[in-house]
């Protein structure tokens, strides 16, 4: 059976299939994230980072981002696209920078592989004084049919888990976490959605035969939705933003 470890480090070998596949975050999520920090121009560690899909989005608020993730192979695909980052090899149990360097941390599809309790504490380590942790997912809406079914032709994954179970957890010095909620949609094509389900670390660490299974059914789904070349299907999202102060 492939290890959590495992599992949380296995994107880099398909980090350019990830970085085509992933959805952004909606300007507004990013927003209400970043809104309690004071600084018009904020530091933002953005841990957990990949390829930069968050990073892209805190940028365009006029921030400065430090990119951390544990995968040289996935900050070497962010660093290619956003060169004026500055990126580092850490985790957010083990975040490369000093005591309250920054202004906000978030995790964009991430905090879901780490230990609540040591990386609330590294995370408040690093923030100053009021500073902003922030957790956010983008999740498929299940209540559209031909969603529910890729779902389980591809296996759900730990960050659908977490949100179905409630939400995530923080420790101190972190209280109760504020939760806001956004709805949006893209369009996806057939090689979106073949793309979309090989980016997934539960494929990517699939046996070749689970693999093939994942595969086939997608072709399916792809037919029966008429999804032909350039031809595309709305694929809606929910975003799930949660945020929560160091204290001062």
């Amino acid at each position: 059976m492939t290890s959590e470890s495992e599992m949380s480090t296995s994107f880099g070998a398909v980090a350019a299939t990830y970085d085509a596949a992933r959805p952004g975050y909606p300007a507004k999520a990013v927003a209400w994230l970043l809104q309690p920090v004071a600084a018009d121009h904020p530091t933002v560690a953005d841990v957990g980072a990949g390829t930069g899909k968050l990073t892209r989005a805190v940028l365009a608020t006029g921030a400065r981002v430090q990119a951390i993730d544990p995968d040289p192979a996935m900050l070497a695909q962010l660093a290619a696209t956003l060169p004026q980052v500055s990126t580092a090899v850490g985790t957010a149990e083990q975040i490369p920078l000093a005591d309250g360097a920054v202004d906000a941390v978030v995790l964009g599809q991430a905090w879901h592989w780490v230990d609540p309790v040591a990386g609330s504490h590294e995370c408040a380590r690093v923030l100053r004084p009021g500073g902003v942790l922030g957790l956010v997912w983008n999740v498929r809406d299940e209540s559209v049919a031909w969603l529910r079914r890729l779902s389980t032709i591809m296996h759900s994954s730990r960050s659908e888990q977490l949100i179905s179970a409630g939400g995530p957890e923080v420790a101190a010095p972190f209280a109760d976490l504020e939760r806001a909620e956004f709805e949006w949609q893209t369009t996806i094509t057939r090689q979106g959605v073949l793309d979309l389900a090989r980016s997934r670390s539960y494929v990517i660490t699939a046996s070749p035969q689970r693999r093939e299974e994942i595969e086939s059914g997608l072709v399916a789904l792809c037919d029966d939705l008429g999804l032909t070349g350039d031809r595309t299907v709305e694929l809606p999202y929910r975003t799930y933003a949660y945020r929560a102060r160091r204290p001062s």
